[in-house]
């Protein structure tokens, strides 16, 4: 059995931020260089059986997974800290297992949700996955050694599955009176919100997954959300009822910012992780503009800083603090995006804001010789959900067209010169000629 400590040290090649060192500095609650990491860096909030799962992981490389349905062709910055919670199982030894939900994607996670998913396409979902599947090619590493990454299509076992046979061989080890308890249930019942039988399945395939991937790849851990709990708990007594398997499972807090909004949501909509959803400055801009008070949390949980580092950087006061939140912004953007795109959203930014001029790297779209009207520019670049969210944005005074204020909604943008448009202070794009 290769040691968790011989796998650490075979992969500071792939991390060399994020070492032994680090990982030695840790708390001491935890025998375990993954739980003492976890603990530290502010990934836990529940955990079973926590004394079995650090003893294991103290003395054998543990195989662990998360599921990510392939509803559209980039994962948000929402799933960005279950993307970590893998890429720190790796930083200290152990094997991730990236599951895609080319399955369950057909199905739909009820979790969360006030109403029933689109039905997607097996190739829309396959274009999606293999779209997804870039980002994590950037945090893990793949291949077939011991703590490698893998992926694997939860199709592969569920499209096989006879229904019967499952519903003989599985649903005797789940009632309705527990499942009508879980909070993806009971919350879109309170909320009288139609659930499908089809949803209603997706905890019992989840269950499934898990112990299938503990026969196909020993995997002995499920990682997730805190909304995924529950479909964490049925996997893992489905697999010890079954086949007598020791099973564990654990959840990361709910991850809101600090005035309580859901991460990874803004005016304009989800900030994705895949370049093609999203422009690598809007990315970078969406890190820069971080909370005060998120700043040292992010930094714990979105980059691979020494932790001593992170304590100065939160420590800053005043303005100082914008200092930490472009360090944020990089470093964050360097691992999902690349080091290269980085330095070119900062370059932007400095440009636009301290130069007062038109980075490169800035948001664009086409300006119609005939021009276009504000609110449609608005809407466009991103910067407005809505005509009607943009209407309050000109309303409010936020909306500038070369510097200057836009106070009427129907004002008509001039075409035949390129144009900078902003949002606020923070938000900027260029209009340019056609």
């Amino acid at each position: 059995m290769v040691r968790v400590s011989d796998q650490a040290i075979r992969l500071q090649a792939a991390f060399p931020v994020l070492g032994a060192a680090e990982i030695q500095k840790a708390a001491m609650t935890y025998q375990s260089d993954l739980l003492r990491l976890l603990d530290q860096r502010g990934y836990i909030h529940q955990l079973t059986d926590a004394a079995a799962l650090d003893a294991l992981a103290a003395k054998e490389i543990v195989p662990g997974y998360i599921g990510f349905d392939a509803t559209a062709p980039s994962l948000h910055v929402g799933s960005l800290v279950q993307i970590m919670m893998l890429r720190r199982l790796q930083q200290t030894g152990h094997k991730p297992i990236v599951v895609m939900g080319g399955g369950t994607t057909k199905v739909g996670d009820p979790s969360g949700k006030d109403e029933s998913r689109k039905l997607l396409t097996t190739e829309a979902i396959a274009g999606n996955i293999a779209t997804i599947r870039t980002v994590f090619e950037r945090l893990l590493q793949f291949g077939d050694g011991p703590g490698d990454a893998i992926m694997v299509n939860n199709d592969d076992w569920l499209g096989e599955l006879k229904y019967i046979d499952l519903l003989r061989d599985v649903g005797p080890h789940f009632t309705i009176n527990r499942m009508l308890t879980f909070d993806s249930v009971k919350l879109r019942l309170e909320r009288e919100q139609p659930l499908t039988f089809l949803e209603f399945n997706y905890m019992i395939l989840q269950a499934y997954d898990f112990r299938e991937l503990a026969l196909r790849h020993a995997c002995r851990l499920q990682m997730g959300g805190s909304d995924q709990w529950g479909n964490i708990v049925n996997g893992i007594e489905l697999g010890r009822r079954m086949d007598g398997l020791e099973l564990f499972g654990l959840t990361t807090p709910l991850l809101t910012t600090a005035d309580g909004a859901k991460m990874g949501k803004t005016a304009a909509g989800a900030v994705w992780l895949n370049e093609a959803t999203l422009p690598a400055y809007d990315f970078w801009q969406y890190w820069r503009n971080t909370d005060d008070r998120d700043v040292g949390r992010f930094l714990r949980l979105f980059t691979d800083l020494p932790l001593d580092e992170i304590a100065r950087l939160e420590g800053l006061q005043g303005s100082e603090i914008n200092a930490a939140k472009i360090v944020l912004a990089n470093e964050v953007t360097a691992l999902v995006r690349g080091r290269d795109a980085a330095q070119a959203a900062e370059a932007t930014a400095a440009e636009t804001f301290a130069g007062g001029g038109m980075g490169s790297d800035l948001p664009e779209i086409p300006l119609p010789a005939s021009g276009m009207p504000v609110l449609d520019a608005l809407v466009a670049i991103g910067f407005a959900a809505s005509k009607g969210e943009a209407k309050r944005l000109v309303a409010g005074g936020g909306a500038r067209i070369d510097g200057e204020p836009v106070n009427d909604a129907a004002y008509l943008i001039p075409g035949g010169a390129e144009v900078r448009i902003s949002a606020g202070k923070k938000k900027h794009g260029v209009l340019r000629p056609v």
